[in-house]
């Protein structure tokens, strides 16, 4: 096993839209109190653009790259940023947790915080996926974006589970 950081570090997740379902609210709620045990945890939100009417290419890329803009502004140059991706590469929960711990290294090591981003419910603008350091395709399935940041919080949480040695992962 990796060498654990031992010091608290921030995990942020940051979502373009806002979580509008108590049910969900209630459950992320619950995972960021576990995580607390493990980081400091901050879940943020940027403003979703309607895109009811995004039939058009040219339509789509603005309003990609306008939830990408205000997504970029919530980002520090150090921050290590892993983007939630449909391009992105998959693991299991014990790589994810190798992960989750090398991660938080070099984040620490650039004296960033590790902050996850959900983009908006058509993806992720090109800036975005420029500045992401890693792509994470977190399933094959498709998942509405409140239970994207419910599973996300799952997996960390599962995640500092497993690099401590704790059962709940089994």
């Amino acid at each position: 096993m990796q060498e654990k950081l031992e010091r608290k570090q921030m995990i942020r997740l940051l979502c373009v839209g806002k979580m509008k379902d108590k049910a969900l609210q209630s459950l992320a709620s619950e995972y960021v109190k576990r995580i607390s045990a493990f980081a400091k945890v901050e879940v943020l939100e940027v403003k979703d653009e309607p895109n009811d009417h995004a039939e058009r290419e040219a339509e789509v890329m603005r309003i990609k790259d306008g939830e990408a803009e205000r997504v970029l502004a919530k980002l520090r140059a150090q921050d290590l940023v892993i983007l939630l991706d449909l391009g992105g590469k998959m693991w299991d929960s014990e790589a994810f947790s190798r992960h989750l711990n090398s991660w938080q290294q070099r984040a620490g090591q650039k004296g960033g915080d590790l902050v996850f981003v959900i983009a908006g419910s058509l993806g992720p603008g090109k800036a975005l996926l420029d500045r992401s350091d890693v792509r994470w395709k977190l399933s094959d399935l498709t998942f509405t974006h409140l239970l994207t940041r419910v599973l996300i919080l799952e997996q960390i949480y599962r995640g500092f589970m497993i690099l401590h040695g704790r059962t709940y992962h089994k």
